[in-house]
């Protein structure tokens, strides 16, 4: 895979981002690109303890040798998340000083960068230190406030600088968990959606990246033994699925199911020998376990669908509210499944369309679909070979647990996905009681 050819054809498409660097050595080049992105403007670092001795210090000084007025924000917490109180901090200092936002950093640097940028109407240039996550180059900022976790829509950097020495050196379990963030876009609940047509496939979004993620994602030991081209090729992807999302205008081609278990450990504060666990390695383990769904999915035959059955049983808006209010009534956000149902359910007769669509056209979809699904054993392979988790224990999460979290992850988002199709068809507890019964990819003994 050509590394460059594949991100200037991008930056075609790219609503935001107008320059991306990435390469061996190009640390240097931000002051450059600061003056042509941002000329006549001041900067203000934001790093934390570890991003600054990676990479902020070095930008700080090349900025004030070259004569651009710096600030410096450093977050001295040695755990912390994207959390609202960070931006309100961020978005104080870009007021006081009026500055532009250079992100020092990687995931939590970046979104809260983002969202106070969006804030300030302005946007800003990101230095990356690890390749561990799709969301440099995403239009969306994660972040928590009040307990839940929000993917705001704002505006991607402007300016992308990756040096790969910089991304090589960064630790060995930042570079895992950007594989398995590259890795969750296989499964393909965007392909359910586009049927549905809740959410239409946007090819130019869909093949931005996803017409090269096999090549990218084909050197996990490269990427585990800190290979500078295999690093390369990763970052290169993760940049291409923040793109897509760009030219999306939403989370949709790089994030479902897979993303949400990683949502519910984060509001729950889930923590494992006293840590959080990194986004990339929550979705690790929630790729695994819809690459589990899909395998037995893929085993039932839905050419035999009973929709006149199906439609007939399917519950009222009323009756999942309720589902929703009891089953999020110990949640620490207990509204949340009961505002994502209101906007997700459909009547009976819009089913009865979405599930004739999956009937009529099921030899050829289950095709497509297996085509773009890698199945749970080579991708437990890979995540193997990379150094991501291939066990929910890995993670501090019991399976009796992960099985829990698959009831909260069908409510947790409006976005249509495989749990809903198996609701809709009649065969949710069946799934579930492959993968986690005997004999199962998760089985609870």
């Amino acid at each position: 895979m050509n590394n460059t050819q594949c991100i200037l054809d991008a930056l075609k498409i790219a609503t935001d981002t107008k320059a991306f660097e990435l390469g061996e050595g190009v640390l240097h080049r931000a002051p450059a690109l600061f003056k042509e992105y941002f000329p006549n403007r001041k900067a203000v670092i934001v790093a934390d303890n570890n991003t600054w001795k990676a990479a902020g210090e070095a930008v700080d000084a090349s900025m004030r040798e070259a004569g651009i007025p710096c600030e410096r924000f450093l977050i001295e917490e040695e755990e912390f998340h994207a959390d609202w109180p960070y931006v309100e901090r961020i978005d104080e200092m870009l007021d006081r000083t009026g500055a532009v936002a250079v992100a020092v950093g990687s995931g939590v640097i970046n979104d809260l960068c983002k969202l106070a940028s969006f804030h300030h109407g302005q946007s800003y240039l990101c230095v990356a230190t690890a390749a561990s996550v799709d969301g440099y180059s995403s239009s969306g900022a994660v972040v928590s406030r009040d307990g839940a976790k929000l993917n705001i829509e704002t505006h991607a950097p402007l300016v992308i600088l990756a040096d790969v020495g910089v991304l090589a050196a960064a630790p060995k379990e930042m570079t895992a968990a950007g594989y398995a963030d590259l890795a969750a876009k296989i499964p393909a609940e965007w392909m359910i959606a586009d049927l549905f047509g809740t959410e239409p496939i946007i090819p130019a979004a869909w093949n931005v990246f996803m017409n090269d993620l096999d090549a990218m994602l084909a050197d996990p030991e490269g990427v585990a033994a800190g290979k500078p081209e295999a690093i390369a090729s990763l970052f290169a992807g993760l940049t291409l699925s923040g793109i897509a999302m760009q030219v999306a205008k939403s989370s949709r081609p790089a994030s479902c199911t897979e993303h949400l278990f990683s949502h519910v450990l984060d509001m729950t504060h889930h923590r494992y020998n006293g840590k959080f666990q990194s986004h990339g390695f929550q979705v690790a383990i929630g790729t695994l376990t819809m690459c589990a769904f899909f395998d037995e999915f893929f085993k039932m035959d839905l050419s035999t669908l009973d929709v006149d059955a199906c439609v007939a049983a399917w519950p009222s808006l009323e009756a999942e509210q309720r589902r929703a209010l009891d089953l999020f009534r110990d949640f620490p956000v207990p509204e949340l499944g009961y505002t994502e149902i209101t906007k997700k359910w459909n009547d009976a007769e819009t089913v009865r369309v979405q599930l004739t669509r999956v009937k009529e056209n099921w030899p050829a979809f289950k095709a497509r679909l297996q085509a773009q699904c890698y199945p749970f054993e080579k991708m437990r392979a890979l995540f193997a070979a990379a150094g991501a988790p291939t066990d929910p224990s890995q993670i501090g999460v019991s399976r009796e647990q992960l099985r829990s979290m698959v009831d909260f992850t069908q409510l947790l988002r409006w976005r249509i996905n495989l749990l809903d199709l198996a609701k809709r068809a009649r065969i949710y507890d069946e799934l579930v009681a492959r993968v986690f019964g005997k004999g199962g990819a998760w089985e609870i003994a």
